[in-house]
């Protein structure tokens, strides 16, 4: 009989990311799959294209008892209909309301995989209520899968779950990176390339330091702008941002301003699809971040075969070869500006190391065979 699977997500634009084609990898050996999360525009569509059932039901970050109830018994409804053997839920809230509800409805695997640790940058009383949030969510999984191995030592040390209820899938991330079909440079088409270009406003001798995920304090994004407000000087310089605002963690009104109103930062707002078109454009990709879980894009933009600097916090400190496919930096804008310039003018990092070593550790089937081995 084959298996049906349920993901739990909060939000649409999470799935290309955290599941992407493994719904038509794990649908081609006979399990079917399906989804809840918080409605959206484009999840029908991107439903029909990957081959899943789904449920619109709001999977807020923020906490709200009576509507996480409603999305609870929504879940549990869903499980019960499509016959659900497997519940994997994703991110803090999305694992809550999945593990509460496969407890409830005695799924035999119920997988809570934890995408970083939200409270590492909250204090007190808040810290206190993520960390036992999280305690939770573990206690009714069958198994907590970590993103990177900072994550579950991390986790391991805070006692969220015992070490044995813990692991990684290979190397790490949740889904790993298509480097072949996708995150590819030889799949680029020049000429769709050019255009974006255009659309944009970037020349061929501008050099472009770009960013690709939510604009939030979090991310470092105030770092970033201040950073390329030092290089002032280098007139070629662009700062491409693929991302949007968020009012949770938001930035200040002032680097809000700057980001919309300076003609030489790009600020393209959400992006569905096309990612790598993105990463083409860009000479480095900085993460600044002050937590992270695995940074995808760190791993994308290594697999275009470009440079990377990002921060040794949690998740971002398994992501880069320190002085070969990047560099490690503090959260200050001159430390950012000094690793910038040891790329753009030293020339001190080849982008085709990053991409053979994304591609020997984490290329996606490497990882959906390690997923795989938790759903039989």
């Amino acid at each position: 009989m084959n298996k049906n699977i349920l993901h739990v997500v909060n939000i649409y634009f999470v799935l290309p990311y955290f599941i992407g084609d493994q719904f038509k990898y794990f649908k081609e050996k006979g399990y079917n799959m399906n989804v809840v999360c918080s409605p959206s525009e484009y999840l029908s569509d991107y439903a029909q294209k990957q081959g899943f059932e789904y449920l619109e039901s709001p999977v807020n970050r923020n906490i709200s008892i009576s509507q996480d109830f409603v999305s609870i018994r929504n879940i549990c409804k869903f499980v019960k209909k499509q016959k659900i053997d497997i519940v994997v839920g994703h991110t803090p809230k999305g694992g809550l309301l999945a593990m509460i509800a496969g407890w409830l409805m005695r799924v035999p695997i119920r997988i809570y995989v934890r995408h970083g640790l939200v409270y590492e940058t909250s204090k007190g009383l808040k810290r206190f209520i993520l960390m036992s949030v999280d305690r939770l969510t573990s206690f009714c999984s069958t198994k907590v899968v970590c993103v990177s191995p900072s994550v579950l030592r991390k986790s391991i040390e805070d006692h969220l779950a015992p070490a044995k209820k813990q692991m990684i899938w290979h190397k790490g991330t949740c889904n790993g990176i298509d480097t072949l079909n996708h995150f590819n440079p030889a799949v680029i088409v020049p000429a769709r390339l050019t255009g974006l270009k255009a659309r944009y406003g970037i020349g061929e001798d501008d050099f472009v330091i770009g960013y690709s995920g939510r604009l939030v304090r979090d991310k470092g994004i105030i770092e970033l702008v201040r950073a390329f407000d030092k290089l002032q000087l280098a007139d070629n310089c662009k700062l491409l941002l693929v991302g949007m605002f968020e009012k949770r963690d938001a930035l200040p009104e002032d680097i809000q301003e700057r980001i919309l109103n300076d003609s030489r930062i790009i600020y393209t707002g959400f992006i569905n699809g096309g990612m790598e078109y993105f990463y083409s454009m860009m000479d480095i990709y900085v993460l600044a971040s002050y937590r992270e879980g695995f940074p995808t894009g760190v791993l994308e933009a290594q697999a275009m075969e470009k440079p990377v600097i990002t921060t040794r916090v949690t998740g971002c400190c398994d992501s880069i070869i320190d002085g070969r496919t990047g560099f490690f930096v503090n959260n200050t804008a001159e430390d950012i500006v000094e690793k910038i310039d040891k790329i753009r003018l030293d020339k001190a990092i080849d982008g085709c190391e990053g991409r053979k070593w994304v591609i020997e550790n984490f290329d996606s089937r490497l990882v959906w065979k390690e997923i795989e081995k938790l759903y039989v």
